[in-house]
Protein backbone atom coordinates (compact mmCIF):
# COMPACT_ATOMS: atom_id res chain seq x y z
CA UNK A 1 0.00 0.00 0.00
CA UNK A 2 1.27 3.76 -0.98
CA UNK A 3 2.11 6.14 1.67
CA UNK A 4 -0.55 8.25 0.00
CA UNK A 5 -3.14 5.67 0.10
CA UNK A 6 -2.80 5.00 3.75
CA UNK A 7 -2.97 8.64 4.17
CA UNK A 8 -5.92 8.70 2.32
CA UNK A 9 -7.51 5.31 4.74
CA UNK A 10 -6.61 7.20 7.84
CA UNK A 11 -8.55 10.21 6.78
CA UNK A 12 -11.80 8.59 5.81
CA UNK A 13 -11.76 6.17 8.95
CA UNK A 14 -11.60 9.61 11.32
CA UNK A 15 -13.96 11.52 8.77
CA UNK A 16 -16.18 8.09 9.04
CA UNK A 17 -15.87 8.20 13.27
CA UNK A 18 -17.23 11.75 13.12
CA UNK A 19 -20.35 10.85 11.37
CA UNK A 20 -20.66 7.79 13.97
CA UNK A 21 -20.51 10.67 16.89
CA UNK A 22 -22.86 11.92 15.00
CA UNK A 23 -25.27 9.12 14.75
CA UNK A 24 -24.32 8.08 18.46
CA UNK A 25 -25.89 10.95 19.55
CA UNK A 26 -29.38 11.00 17.43
CA UNK A 27 -29.72 7.12 17.88
CA UNK A 28 -27.99 6.80 21.36
CA UNK A 29 -26.29 3.51 19.88
CA UNK A 30 -22.37 4.13 20.88
CA UNK A 31 -19.97 5.47 18.74
CA UNK A 32 -17.45 2.32 19.89
CA UNK A 33 -20.02 -0.20 18.58
CA UNK A 34 -20.14 1.59 15.25
CA UNK A 35 -16.12 1.69 15.06
CA UNK A 36 -15.52 -2.30 16.45
CA UNK A 37 -17.73 -3.14 13.06
CA UNK A 38 -15.95 -0.81 10.59
CA UNK A 39 -12.98 -2.58 11.57
CA UNK A 40 -14.52 -6.16 11.48
CA UNK A 41 -15.52 -4.64 7.71
CA UNK A 42 -12.32 -3.70 7.22
CA UNK A 43 -10.67 -6.90 8.00
CA UNK A 44 -12.82 -8.86 5.62
CA UNK A 45 -11.42 -6.67 2.74
CA UNK A 46 -7.99 -6.87 3.64
CA UNK A 47 -8.77 -10.70 4.15
CA UNK A 48 -10.06 -10.90 0.45
CA UNK A 49 -7.07 -8.94 -1.09
CA UNK A 50 -4.63 -11.36 1.09
CA UNK A 51 -3.37 -9.00 3.81
CA UNK A 52 -2.70 -9.73 6.79
CA UNK A 53 -0.71 -7.15 8.79
CA UNK A 54 0.09 -7.13 12.50
CA UNK A 55 -1.64 -5.00 14.56
CA UNK A 56 -1.00 -5.69 18.47
CA UNK A 57 2.09 -3.37 19.17
CA UNK A 58 -0.20 -0.83 17.28
CA UNK A 59 -3.47 -1.31 19.31
CA UNK A 60 -1.18 -1.98 22.79
CA UNK A 61 0.36 1.67 22.31
CA UNK A 62 -3.21 3.16 21.08
CA UNK A 63 -4.79 1.46 24.35
CA UNK A 64 -2.21 3.13 26.65
CA UNK A 65 -2.67 6.46 24.93
CA UNK A 66 -6.48 6.61 25.03
CA UNK A 67 -6.48 5.13 28.73
CA UNK A 68 -4.57 8.10 29.78
CA UNK A 69 -6.53 10.49 28.11
CA UNK A 70 -9.41 9.16 28.29
CA UNK A 71 -8.67 9.39 32.31
CA UNK A 72 -7.73 13.07 31.69
CA UNK A 73 -10.66 13.91 30.00
CA UNK A 74 -12.78 12.49 32.67
CA UNK A 75 -11.17 14.41 35.54
CA UNK A 76 -11.45 17.61 33.79
CA UNK A 77 -15.30 16.90 33.68
CA UNK A 78 -14.96 15.91 37.44
CA UNK A 79 -16.03 18.76 39.50
CA UNK A 80 -15.08 18.62 43.55
CA UNK A 81 -17.78 20.69 45.72
CA UNK A 82 -19.24 20.29 48.71
CA UNK A 83 -22.89 19.37 47.01
CA UNK A 84 -21.44 16.75 44.87
CA UNK A 85 -20.17 14.53 48.03
CA UNK A 86 -22.85 11.97 47.82
CA UNK A 87 -22.48 11.61 44.17
CA UNK A 88 -18.94 10.87 44.69
CA UNK A 89 -19.45 8.37 47.65
CA UNK A 90 -22.09 6.77 46.33
CA UNK A 91 -20.42 6.24 42.92
CA UNK A 92 -17.11 5.02 44.53
CA UNK A 93 -18.97 2.35 46.71
CA UNK A 94 -21.22 1.13 44.04
CA UNK A 95 -17.68 1.04 41.39
CA UNK A 96 -15.86 -0.75 44.04
CA UNK A 97 -18.05 -3.54 45.35
CA UNK A 98 -19.39 -4.30 41.91
CA UNK A 99 -15.61 -4.67 40.82
CA UNK A 100 -14.61 -7.22 43.85
CA UNK A 101 -18.31 -9.42 43.60
CA UNK A 102 -18.01 -9.36 39.48
CA UNK A 103 -14.45 -10.02 39.77
CA UNK A 104 -15.12 -12.90 42.20
CA UNK A 105 -18.00 -14.69 41.06
CA UNK A 106 -17.06 -14.59 37.43
CA UNK A 107 -13.89 -16.60 38.80
CA UNK A 108 -15.99 -19.51 39.73
CA UNK A 109 -17.26 -19.42 36.45
CA UNK A 110 -14.09 -19.86 34.50
CA UNK A 111 -13.09 -22.39 36.84
CA UNK A 112 -16.09 -24.33 35.98
CA UNK A 113 -15.75 -23.68 32.76
CA UNK A 114 -11.88 -24.77 32.63
CA UNK A 115 -11.06 -27.19 34.98
CA UNK A 116 -7.90 -27.48 37.15
CA UNK A 117 -7.81 -23.82 37.07
CA UNK A 118 -6.61 -22.00 40.09
CA UNK A 119 -8.55 -19.15 41.70
CA UNK A 120 -5.54 -16.67 41.56
CA UNK A 121 -5.04 -17.46 37.19
CA UNK A 122 -9.16 -17.39 37.04
CA UNK A 123 -9.12 -13.88 38.85
CA UNK A 124 -6.65 -12.52 36.68
CA UNK A 125 -8.54 -13.35 33.82
CA UNK A 126 -12.21 -12.17 35.70
CA UNK A 127 -10.83 -8.62 36.83
CA UNK A 128 -10.96 -7.20 33.20
CA UNK A 129 -14.25 -8.60 32.68
CA UNK A 130 -16.02 -6.58 35.86
CA UNK A 131 -14.33 -2.73 34.42
CA UNK A 132 -17.01 -1.08 32.83
CA UNK A 133 -15.32 1.46 29.83
CA UNK A 134 -15.24 5.35 30.79
CA UNK A 135 -14.04 5.23 27.09
CA UNK A 136 -17.72 4.54 25.63
CA UNK A 137 -19.86 6.14 28.82
CA UNK A 138 -18.30 9.03 29.03
CA UNK A 139 -19.25 10.32 25.46
CA UNK A 140 -22.82 8.09 25.72
CA UNK A 141 -24.25 9.89 28.27
CA UNK A 142 -24.61 13.46 27.07
CA UNK A 143 -27.95 13.46 26.95
CA UNK A 144 -28.60 11.90 29.99
CA UNK A 145 -29.74 14.69 33.31
CA UNK A 146 -26.61 16.42 34.86
CA UNK A 147 -27.23 14.16 37.67
CA UNK A 148 -27.08 10.77 36.27
CA UNK A 149 -24.37 12.26 33.84
CA UNK A 150 -22.16 12.96 36.67
CA UNK A 151 -22.68 10.10 38.23
CA UNK A 152 -21.97 7.69 35.61
CA UNK A 153 -18.28 9.83 34.73
CA UNK A 154 -17.47 9.88 38.22
CA UNK A 155 -18.14 5.84 38.39
CA UNK A 156 -16.86 4.79 35.17
CA UNK A 157 -13.82 6.78 36.36
CA UNK A 158 -13.63 5.16 39.67
CA UNK A 159 -14.35 1.42 37.87
CA UNK A 160 -11.15 1.90 35.51
CA UNK A 161 -8.83 3.23 38.20
CA UNK A 162 -9.55 0.85 40.61
CA UNK A 163 -9.51 -2.24 38.21
CA UNK A 164 -6.39 -1.25 37.20
CA UNK A 165 -4.85 -0.94 40.52
CA UNK A 166 -6.55 -4.40 41.14
CA UNK A 167 -5.11 -5.97 38.34
CA UNK A 168 -1.34 -5.15 38.37
CA UNK A 169 -1.02 -5.03 42.02
CA UNK A 170 -2.53 -9.22 41.79
CA UNK A 171 -0.41 -9.56 39.21
CA UNK A 172 3.18 -7.92 40.75
CA UNK A 173 1.97 -9.26 44.30
CA UNK A 174 0.57 -12.92 43.47
CA UNK A 175 3.31 -14.52 44.96
CA UNK A 176 2.77 -12.89 48.64
CA UNK A 177 2.68 -14.56 51.70
CA UNK A 178 -0.82 -14.09 52.78
CA UNK A 179 -3.70 -11.71 52.00
CA UNK A 180 -2.10 -8.99 54.46
CA UNK A 181 1.06 -8.77 52.73
CA UNK A 182 -0.59 -7.90 49.30
CA UNK A 183 -2.76 -4.92 51.17
CA UNK A 184 0.06 -3.47 52.34
CA UNK A 185 1.80 -3.52 49.59
CA UNK A 186 -1.01 -2.20 47.45
CA UNK A 187 -1.62 0.23 50.23
CA UNK A 188 1.95 1.83 50.40
CA UNK A 189 1.92 2.08 46.88
CA UNK A 190 -0.86 4.16 46.64
CA UNK A 191 -0.06 6.36 49.31
CA UNK A 192 3.21 6.64 47.32
CA UNK A 193 1.98 7.33 44.11
CA UNK A 194 -0.04 10.22 45.66
CA UNK A 195 2.52 12.21 47.32
CA UNK A 196 3.98 11.94 43.91
CA UNK A 197 1.29 13.19 42.33
CA UNK A 198 0.17 15.86 44.33
CA UNK A 199 3.71 17.18 43.89
CA UNK A 200 4.03 16.70 40.24
CA UNK A 201 0.54 18.39 39.55
CA UNK A 202 1.50 21.34 41.37
CA UNK A 203 4.80 21.65 39.88
CA UNK A 204 3.50 21.24 36.27
CA UNK A 205 0.71 23.59 36.53
CA UNK A 206 2.88 26.36 37.64
CA UNK A 207 5.23 25.61 35.00
CA UNK A 208 2.56 25.59 32.90
CA UNK A 209 1.20 28.91 33.40
CA UNK A 210 4.48 30.31 32.92
CA UNK A 211 5.42 28.91 29.61
CA UNK A 212 3.98 31.26 26.66
CA UNK A 213 4.95 29.48 23.73
CA UNK A 214 2.16 27.77 20.97
CA UNK A 215 3.20 24.51 21.76
CA UNK A 216 2.77 24.18 25.29
CA UNK A 217 -0.05 22.18 25.27
CA UNK A 218 1.13 18.96 23.89
CA UNK A 219 4.54 19.60 25.54
CA UNK A 220 2.37 18.48 28.93
CA UNK A 221 0.38 16.09 26.95
CA UNK A 222 4.16 14.48 25.85
CA UNK A 223 5.16 15.22 29.54
CA UNK A 224 2.31 13.23 31.37
CA UNK A 225 2.38 10.38 28.95
CA UNK A 226 6.08 9.94 29.92
CA UNK A 227 5.26 10.45 33.85
CA UNK A 228 2.84 7.65 33.03
CA UNK A 229 5.39 5.23 31.40
CA UNK A 230 8.35 6.04 34.02
CA UNK A 231 5.87 5.20 36.86
CA UNK A 232 4.35 1.90 35.56
CA UNK A 233 7.86 0.89 34.59
CA UNK A 234 8.47 1.61 38.71
CA UNK A 235 5.43 -0.33 39.61
CA UNK A 236 3.40 2.47 40.86
CA UNK A 237 -0.32 3.73 40.42
CA UNK A 238 0.67 5.67 37.67
CA UNK A 239 -2.48 6.41 36.43
CA UNK A 240 -2.90 8.08 39.75
CA UNK A 241 -1.09 10.61 38.32
CA UNK A 242 -2.57 11.74 35.77
CA UNK A 243 -6.35 12.27 37.62
CA UNK A 244 -4.22 14.03 39.78
CA UNK A 245 -3.51 16.29 37.29
CA UNK A 246 -7.01 16.78 35.90
CA UNK A 247 -8.81 17.43 38.73
CA UNK A 248 -6.32 19.93 39.79
CA UNK A 249 -6.53 21.75 36.95
CA UNK A 250 -10.28 21.19 37.13
CA UNK A 251 -10.67 22.38 40.27
CA UNK A 252 -7.83 24.92 41.26
CA UNK A 253 -10.25 26.79 43.33
CA UNK A 254 -10.83 24.02 46.02
CA UNK A 255 -7.39 22.95 46.01
CA UNK A 256 -5.57 25.38 46.50
CA UNK A 257 -4.35 27.03 50.17
CA UNK A 258 -1.39 29.08 51.75
CA UNK A 259 1.22 30.05 49.33
CA UNK A 260 -0.47 28.21 46.73
CA UNK A 261 -2.81 30.54 45.71
CA UNK A 262 0.25 33.21 45.63
CA UNK A 263 2.34 30.60 43.35
CA UNK A 264 -0.65 29.63 41.08
CA UNK A 265 -2.91 32.49 38.63
CA UNK A 266 -6.95 31.91 38.96
CA UNK A 267 -7.58 33.55 36.00
CA UNK A 268 -4.26 31.86 33.85
CA UNK A 269 -5.83 28.47 35.62
CA UNK A 270 -8.69 29.22 33.69
CA UNK A 271 -8.06 29.97 30.41
CA UNK A 272 -5.26 26.82 30.67
CA UNK A 273 -8.55 24.86 31.54
CA UNK A 274 -9.96 26.13 28.46
CA UNK A 275 -7.59 25.11 26.47
CA UNK A 276 -6.55 22.06 27.73
CA UNK A 277 -9.68 20.64 27.62
CA UNK A 278 -10.54 21.36 24.07
CA UNK A 279 -7.56 19.46 22.87
CA UNK A 280 -8.04 16.54 25.72
CA UNK A 281 -11.72 16.04 24.16
CA UNK A 282 -10.35 16.22 20.53
CA UNK A 283 -6.76 13.95 21.14
CA UNK A 284 -9.40 11.42 22.86
CA UNK A 285 -11.71 11.20 19.88
CA UNK A 286 -8.87 10.51 17.67
CA UNK A 287 -7.34 7.92 19.32
CA UNK A 288 -10.37 6.33 20.31
CA UNK A 289 -11.37 6.17 17.22
CA UNK A 290 -8.14 4.13 16.05
CA UNK A 291 -8.12 2.04 19.18
CA UNK A 292 -11.47 0.27 18.12
CA UNK A 293 -10.85 0.45 14.83
CA UNK A 294 -7.75 -1.39 15.12
CA UNK A 295 -9.45 -3.92 17.41
CA UNK A 296 -11.87 -4.41 15.00
CA UNK A 297 -9.56 -5.71 12.51
CA UNK A 298 -7.55 -7.67 14.88
CA UNK A 299 -10.27 -9.66 16.18
CA UNK A 300 -10.82 -13.45 15.00
CA UNK A 301 -14.32 -14.24 14.68
CA UNK A 302 -13.82 -18.30 14.49
CA UNK A 303 -14.11 -17.74 18.11
CA UNK A 304 -17.53 -17.49 17.83
CA UNK A 305 -18.20 -20.44 16.92
CA UNK A 306 -17.81 -22.22 19.93
CA UNK A 307 -20.89 -22.45 22.08
CA UNK A 308 -19.32 -22.22 25.13
CA UNK A 309 -17.71 -18.84 25.20
CA UNK A 310 -21.70 -17.82 23.96
CA UNK A 311 -22.51 -19.44 27.42
CA UNK A 312 -19.79 -18.45 29.33
CA UNK A 313 -20.37 -15.04 28.26
CA UNK A 314 -24.04 -14.87 28.99
CA UNK A 315 -23.44 -15.85 32.45
CA UNK A 316 -20.93 -12.68 32.84
CA UNK A 317 -23.42 -10.55 31.83
CA UNK A 318 -26.00 -12.34 34.38
CA UNK A 319 -23.75 -11.76 37.23
CA UNK A 320 -22.70 -7.83 36.28
CA UNK A 321 -26.03 -6.81 35.63
CA UNK A 322 -27.70 -8.84 38.97
CA UNK A 323 -25.08 -7.32 41.05
CA UNK A 324 -25.33 -3.89 39.33
CA UNK A 325 -29.31 -4.02 40.18
CA UNK A 326 -28.91 -5.20 43.71
CA UNK A 327 -25.64 -2.31 44.37
CA UNK A 328 -28.31 0.39 43.26
CA UNK A 329 -31.10 -0.75 45.28
CA UNK A 330 -29.03 -0.99 48.09
CA UNK A 331 -27.58 2.23 47.61
CA UNK A 332 -29.27 4.60 45.27
CA UNK A 333 -32.64 3.16 45.82
CA UNK A 334 -34.35 5.78 42.91
CA UNK A 335 -34.57 6.61 40.33
CA UNK A 336 -32.09 3.52 39.23
CA UNK A 337 -33.04 3.64 35.21
CA UNK A 338 -30.99 3.89 32.88
CA UNK A 339 -28.01 4.10 34.70
CA UNK A 340 -28.20 -0.50 35.70
CA UNK A 341 -28.36 -1.13 32.52
CA UNK A 342 -25.41 1.35 31.63
CA UNK A 343 -22.32 -1.11 32.03
CA UNK A 344 -20.34 -1.42 28.59
CA UNK A 345 -16.98 -3.29 28.48
CA UNK A 346 -14.42 -1.97 26.35
CA UNK A 347 -10.77 -0.19 25.94
CA UNK A 348 -9.50 -1.04 29.69
CA UNK A 349 -11.11 -4.43 29.30
CA UNK A 350 -8.96 -5.27 26.37
CA UNK A 351 -5.82 -3.60 27.38
CA UNK A 352 -5.65 -5.86 30.38
CA UNK A 353 -7.00 -9.09 28.65
CA UNK A 354 -3.90 -8.68 26.03
CA UNK A 355 -1.73 -7.54 29.25
CA UNK A 356 -2.07 -10.97 31.15
CA UNK A 357 1.44 -12.23 31.89
CA UNK A 358 2.39 -15.50 29.58
CA UNK A 359 2.90 -17.06 33.01
CA UNK A 360 -1.03 -16.40 33.57
CA UNK A 361 -2.43 -17.36 30.12
CA UNK A 362 -5.07 -19.86 29.45
CA UNK A 363 -4.84 -21.37 25.73
CA UNK A 364 -8.56 -22.89 26.46
CA UNK A 365 -9.69 -19.00 27.61
CA UNK A 366 -11.38 -18.18 23.92
CA UNK A 367 -10.62 -14.53 23.37
CA UNK A 368 -14.35 -14.31 21.87
CA UNK A 369 -15.61 -14.25 25.25
CA UNK A 370 -14.52 -10.56 25.25
CA UNK A 371 -15.85 -9.66 21.76
CA UNK A 372 -19.36 -10.78 23.26
CA UNK A 373 -19.30 -9.30 26.27
CA UNK A 374 -18.45 -5.81 24.83
CA UNK A 375 -20.60 -6.28 22.25
CA UNK A 376 -24.01 -7.37 24.32
CA UNK A 377 -23.00 -4.88 26.52
CA UNK A 378 -23.07 -1.88 24.84
CA UNK A 379 -26.24 -3.34 23.22
CA UNK A 380 -27.48 -3.16 26.50
CA UNK A 381 -26.56 0.07 27.11
CA UNK A 382 -28.17 0.73 23.70
CA UNK A 383 -31.68 0.35 24.55
CA UNK A 384 -31.21 1.43 27.87
CA UNK A 385 -30.72 5.18 26.17
CA UNK A 386 -32.76 4.58 23.62
CA UNK A 387 -36.00 4.09 25.96
CA UNK A 388 -35.02 6.53 28.35
CA UNK A 389 -35.02 9.13 25.50
CA UNK A 390 -38.69 7.56 24.21
CA UNK A 391 -39.66 7.66 28.10
CA UNK A 392 -38.65 11.63 28.18
CA UNK A 393 -40.15 12.03 24.93
CA UNK A 394 -43.58 10.75 26.10
CA UNK A 395 -43.52 12.54 29.27
CA UNK A 396 -42.84 15.81 27.17
CA UNK A 397 -45.56 15.42 25.44
CA UNK A 398 -47.97 14.21 27.66
CA UNK A 399 -46.82 17.74 29.84
CA UNK A 400 -47.16 20.25 26.91
CA UNK A 401 -51.08 18.72 25.68
CA UNK A 402 -52.09 18.84 29.31
CA UNK A 403 -50.82 22.66 29.42
CA UNK A 404 -52.47 23.00 25.89
CA UNK A 405 -55.80 21.91 27.47
CA UNK A 406 -55.04 23.62 30.75
CA UNK A 407 -55.15 26.98 28.21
Amino acid sequence: MSAYLFVINLCVVVIISFFFNLLAKKTNIPSVLMLILLGLGIQQVLNYFGIKPEYFNTLEVLGIVGLIMIVLEAALDLELKREKWPIIWKSFVIAFVSLVLSSVLITFVIQLFIQNLDFLSALIYAIPFSIMSSAIIIPSVSNLSKEKREFMIYESTFSDILGILFFYSLIENINANGAGEVAFALGGNIFLTLVISVVLSYALIYLIQNIRTEARFFLFLAVLVLLYAVAKLFHLSSLLIILMFGLLLRNHKVLLWGKLERWLDDEAIDGLFENFKMITVESSFLVRTFFFVVFGISLSLSTLENWKVWLMSGLFLVILYVIRYIMFYAVERRDIFPQIFLAPRGLISILLFFAIPDDFKVPEFESGALLVIIICSSLIMAWSLISESTNKKSNNEIVDGGNSIGS
